[in-house]
């Protein structure tokens, strides 16, 4: 667990693939536990407001609030849409689209912990709205990267509606990948997120590379098999 970002107010970390938020188990790391003995350890701290979460398989740029009023105000930036987050996520197959393309359905959470695409007016069913770029190809292991945008933070939401759209992002077996990864991770990462801070106002901005040296989630290995999207490559 890396921490990007800490002061009075909040702390920035990056959650590695694997390791939950929070959890029940008595004998799994979590990242709440872990933060909440950082903090003790460095003033005696112990107040940590969970604000949003990734799934336990995913990576990628989570904030927490070390105080109260700070976890208020950062709550309420989540439900008013005040919150800039951008995924990373590799898929099975090739999207040749060179546009940005919106997904918009209706999703239920299962009893068997999943989210289901459904139709609209279906009895419980929640509005999922998401775009897409496509960032990067490589055609001899049939993958897209995808740059994602949330507009709206439904349960599973990019896994679902990727798998829906018949391009499941890579080991996600839960949601029909082919195979899963070695560690179980799946290849999204929450790459991107933006707020204001909550006592300066000022807009606080992160930012994870993907593509540095030594990190396997864009498997592009094999450089001649690789192809970046660019601009004057749209026709």
């Amino acid at each position: 667990m890396n921490i990007l970002y800490e002061d009075k107010d909040i702390i920035v970390v990056e959650k590695p693939a694997g390791m939950p938020v929070q959890t029940s188990s008595i004998t799994q790391k979590d990242m709440v536990s872990e933060l909440k003995n950082h903090l003790h350890a460095k003033n005696g701290g112990s107040y940590l407001g969970v604000i949003h979460r990734l799934d336990q398989p995913v990576k990628g740029i989570v904030v927490f609030a070390v105080n109260e009023k700070a976890a208020g105000k950062l709550s309420r930036q989540v439900r008013e849409g005040i919150f800039d987050k951008h995924y990373y996520a590799v898929v099975e197959g090739i999207i040749e689209t060179h546009e940005r393309k919106v997904l918009e359905d209706h999703l239920i959470k299962t009893k068997e912990n999943t989210a289901k695409v459904v139709a609209k007016g279906t009895k419980d069913a929640k509005k999922a709205i998401l775009s897409y770029t496509v960032t990067g190809i490589n055609r001899d292991k049939e993958i897209t990267l995808l740059d994602i945008e949330l507009m709206t933070g439904r349960f599973h939401q990019i896994r679902a509606q990727l798998s829906h759209a018949g391009h499941p992002i890579v080991g996600d077996v839960k949601y029909g990948a082919k195979t899963a990864e070695p560690d179980r991770s799946i290849r999204l990462c929450a790459y991107r997120l933006s707020f204001e801070h909550p006592s300066t106002g000022k807009r606080m901005d992160f930012e994870l590379d993907i593509r540095k040296d030594g990190d396997s989630f864009w498997d592009s290995t094999d450089k001649q098999d690789e192809e970046t999207v660019t601009d004057d490559q749209i026709t």
